[in-house]
């Protein structure tokens, strides 16, 4: 399903206008099929793409205009999502879309990230582990035309197939209909952001994976090494982040982490947490545990430490595994200056779907209260 972003057109003015841009050689691709709206930075084959063919300034479009102060963004942020066993079918939702009725809500936004929790293949051998998450590389047309922008791939499911798995998955993503973060050839791709130009802001994406597991143990990107991006050695990361934030207005980075089942972050994620912010992340949020973690600010860094999950396979053996959300933030002058929450509930077919009336104050109530423990405020610094 396409789900359009609002845009307005003087519908009889069109010809002429086509005429008029195209005399002044300025005509170029403005839209996709998911009726967003593109600017000058997505026809530069460098910039919002995590994998160029190019070298950098190679591009013939030209910069992108910068913002005006004041000049506010949003980006819709929610938790795991997978194609596998029950929610196979969300390939061929049709008319519904991948993600159900809230995919409206992520779309919605000027931009829109998940986290794909699988390997992007159809071979390969399962490694060493209990569960094993795979889907083809469709799942990215489909959450493209569902209005999702961009995807992690650092998880702890990324490379569920070895290495010929990971090599699908790392050609799955290097022309992608959407932007694809915490995967790569090597440490240089896994650690390349995302970057996207929304009303003159440029916003990058990044993602690492703190899981402690085999896919961090066999699988960590090196010098000539394929893998994931990790966080269990913070280094590399917050050089990413400085990186990012010296060729963007926002950096948003994207988690795998946290204890399974543990509504309140862990020491390792509040660590990780403040690194991030003091090296220029606008945003910090996470997923793994299952279940919906406390969100706030961290001086004036948005922090949401888990979005539990969201497009899901199964049922998971913890109290409220099934209360889900989109968090959809709003940035100002390259801060996140608020965040509102739409709650919503997997349905029995996997599928987050928006929820209203007494059961939508209960999650929204719950999650007010997961903030206790994460040592964040419910407002940024003034």
């Amino acid at each position: 399903m396409s789900i359009p972003r609002r845009r307005t057109v003087a519908l009889g003015l069109v010809p002429l206008l086509i005429a008029g841009l195209a005399s002044c050689g300025l005509l170029s691709d403005s839209g996709d099929s998911s009726g967003k709206t593109k600017n000058a930075s997505d026809a530069d084959p460098v910039v919002g793409r995590p994998y160029p063919s190019a070298a950098p300034g190679t591009g013939s479009a030209p910069p992108p205009a910068t913002a005006a102060p004041g000049t506010e963004i949003t980006v819709a942020l929610a938790g795991d999502v997978h194609f596998f066993e029950r929610t196979q079918s969300r390939l061929n939702a049709g008319t519904e879309g991948a993600l159900g009725p809230i995919g409206k809500t992520l779309a919605a936004a000027d931009l829109a990230m998940v986290n794909l929790e699988s390997a992007i293949t159809e071979r390969g051998t399962p490694e060493n582990k209990t569960y094993h998450f795979r889907a083809p590389a469709k799942a990215l047309t489909e959450l493209h035309s569902t209005g999702i922008d961009v995807v992690s791939m650092a998880n702890n499911h990324a490379v569920d197939y070895g290495k010929a798995g990971l090599e699908d998955s790392i050609a799955a993503a290097r022309n992608p209909p959407i932007g694809v973060v915490g995967i790569g050839k090597d440490a240089e791709q896994a650690y390349r952001p995302f970057v996207k130009n929304v009303k003159g802001v440029k916003v990058a994406f990044l993602a690492a994976s703190q899981v402690q597991d085999i896919t961090n143990q066999l699988y960590q990107a090196g010098n000539a090494k394929p893998g994931i991006a990790t966080a269990l050695q913070t280094d590399r990361l917050v050089r990413a982040v400085r990186e990012a934030k010296a060729q963007a207005d926002v950096v948003i980075v994207y988690m795998h982490w946290g204890i399974e089942g543990d509504k309140c972050p862990s020491a390792d994620q509040k660590s990780v947490t403040r690194k991030l912010a003091d090296a220029g992340a606008a945003a910090v949020l996470g997923t793994h545990a299952h279940v919906m973690q406390g969100a706030g600010w961290l001086g004036d860094t948005y922090v949401g430490y888990g979005y539990g999950n969201f497009l899901w396979y199964g049922t998971s053996p913890y109290p409220n595994s099934d209360d889900t959300g989109v968090a959809t933030l709003t940035i100002k002058d390259g801060k996140v200056v608020g965040e509102k929450f739409t709650p919503g509930s997997i349905d029995k077919r996997g599928v987050p779907m928006p929820v209203t009336g007494a059961e939508s104050k209960r999650i929204l109530d719950r999650r007010e209260t997961l903030r206790s423990c994460t040592g964040l405020t419910a407002a940024p610094k003034k």
